[in-house]
């Protein structure tokens, strides 16, 4: 199993400027880089927060390093207002799924070793295996083609009610590549990868989580607080840019022909990459899986009382 290498971890650190005395969020805490590298950065404390219970219970040994300055929780981090408790300084959030889950086949994330068709951060609620075996053709080739940007959703979908049930990832794997034809041979990546990607995002429910988590970061950021989030796909992507965008966005000026303007809201935040950024090509060569990473930030303003 390889080891979980935090994506843009100088990047990500140089837009929350940890300090000292300060309270941070780790809101995707997974192997514990981006909170270990917070920590060492500042005599600050750290609350990490992930979904996946294996991931709390591997970080033990890091909050017993830090002695009471690192806390861990397991829930969601569209919660993080609720669990915190108390203003934030800064918050990370690093989207998508950890390596470990996907080196452990038995979490069902991956078609690279055969597993259970699971696919569940926080092993409660519906898994892969029951979105294949029960959703109709028209809602399963709606996921795949909303989550997965997948142009063969409708073929994937058919070959897949052919083939039902279906409880190992391998078998999901060939029934999606075979469904593209021999095309799928000449795919720059695995002909199965938007398909697990469209199952994985249904099932956790990360865009929803997503929206909600940049609302609660909203809620709980101190004046002068730091939002760093990394995405590693489009979709997630697009919805960061546009919550970021649509708050950083100054007031209109009032005029005689919009009156209204004069009680629009000012801004809640001051970007700090007008542009994503990505990784170089040195990080790529020693971590590919960095390769889509996207980092946008941005500092929390509050108005004047």
């Amino acid at each position: 199993m390889s080891a979980h290498i935090p994506v843009m971890l100088a990047e990500v650190l140089e837009a929350l400027a940890p300090r000292d005395g300060a309270h941070y969020i780790d809101g995707t805490f997974g192997g514990g880089g981006y909170a270990r590298a917070i920590l060492e950065a500042a005599d600050c404390r750290v609350l990490g927060i992930d979904r996946d219970p294996d991931a709390i219970a591997r970080g033990q040994a890091l909050v017993e390093h830090f002695q009471g300055r690192l806390t861990l929780v397991q829930g969601e981090f569209s919660r993080m207002d609720e669990l915190a408790g108390r203003p934030s300084d800064g918050v990370v959030l690093d989207l998508g799924v950890s390596s470990f889950q996907f080196d452990e086949a038995e979490r069902g994330f991956s078609f690279r070793a055969d597993g259970p068709l699971d696919m569940r951060m926080a092993k409660d609620g519906e898994s892969a295996a029951d979105v294949v075996n029960n959703a109709d053709e028209k809602t399963l080739a709606g996921i795949i083609f909303r989550y997965g940007e997948e142009r063969h959703a409708r073929a994937i979908a058919r070959a897949i009610l052919a083939a039902r049930p279906l409880t190992r990832t391998a078998e999901l794997a060939e029934i999606v590549a075979r469904a593209q034809g021999p095309a799928a041979a000449r795919f720059a990546i695995h002909p199965a990868t938007r398909t697990f990607q469209a199952l994985r995002i249904h099932v956790n429910d990360e865009l929803g989580e997503l929206e909600r988590g940049l609302e609660a970061a909203t809620d709980i950021l101190a004046d002068h607080g730091r939002l760093a989030v990394v995405s590693f796909h489009s979709l997630e992507d697009r919805i960061v840019k546009r919550f970021l965008s649509e708050r950083s966005s100054a007031a209109p000026r009032a005029s005689r022909h919009a009156p209204d303007a004069r009680r629009a809201p000012p801004p809640l935040y001051r970007l700090l990459t007008s542009r994503p950024r990505m990784p170089g090509a040195a990080e790529i060569d020693r971590n590919p899986r960095a390769r889509s990473a996207h980092l946008r930030a941005a500092e929390r303003l509050r108005p004047a009382a």
